[in-house]
């Protein structure tokens, strides 16, 4: 799914459903933290108006994703909480951060800039196949199985507006041999990390 190279735990899916509410207090940091890393990168390139108009849109989709989270909080009564530490986007970020850089697309914050935001569409292709497994896992009689089924289509969208932003950051080819490379990271974190398939967050 949307170059994923390593498919989730069957287990996890198990797991969030026997915790709906913790589910949705990390889902609910979740969209709140992408917000904040599309700003953060609009924020590091104003003079790319391009870049900037369409990180803001998405944006400003992740806080509508975040209040619509926050509202079914509130309706069930729970706090939202500080956010879980999330060992999954550390662990990639940490691990990109130690690759060697490729091809020649412009100064360094250039190549960060690519790679910021192909770790980002990782991370949405991820959000995207374990909304999937929650929604299927829920069946459609469950309150919430239209919620994440509406939800797992943006995150593949926003998977393929960040390729596309890398690609006019670099070019399509660079960006897709990272993107390959990132993949291939990502993958390998997530069969390191089988042993949290139990806990009850979105990257888990």
């Amino acid at each position: 799914m949307l170059g994923l190279l390593a498919d989730t735990d069957a287990r996890w899916a198990s797991a969030a459903l026997a915790d709906l509410d913790a589910v949705l207090r990390d889902h609910a940091h979740c969209e709140m933290k992408a917000a904040s890393h599309a700003l953060s990168l609009a924020a590091r390139h104003p003079d790319d108006l391009v870049l900037v108009r369409k990180l803001v849109a998405l944006a400003q989709e992740e806080l509508a994703h975040f209040d619509r989270v926050l509202s079914l909080l509130e309706a069930r009564g729970i706090a939202l909480g500080p956010p879980c530490v999330d060992a999954y986007a550390a662990a990639l970020h940490a691990s990109v951060a130690k690759l060697p850089r490729i091809g020649q697309f412009g100064p360094r914050d250039g190549r960060m800039l690519v790679d910021r935001l192909l770790v980002a569409a990782l991370i949405e292709a991820r959000s995207c196949e374990r909304f999937k497994l929650l929604a299927d896992a829920m069946g459609e009689g469950h309150e919430l199985h239209a919620f994440y089924r509406e939800l797992l289509a943006s995150e593949a969208r926003h998977f393929r507006d960040l390729v596309d932003l890398a690609g006019l950051a670099s070019s399509e080819t660079i960006a897709a041999q990272r993107l390959a490379e990132l993949a291939a990271v990502e993958a390998e974190i997530v069969r390191n990390s089988a042993t949290s398939s139990n806990r009850a967050t979105i990257h888990g």
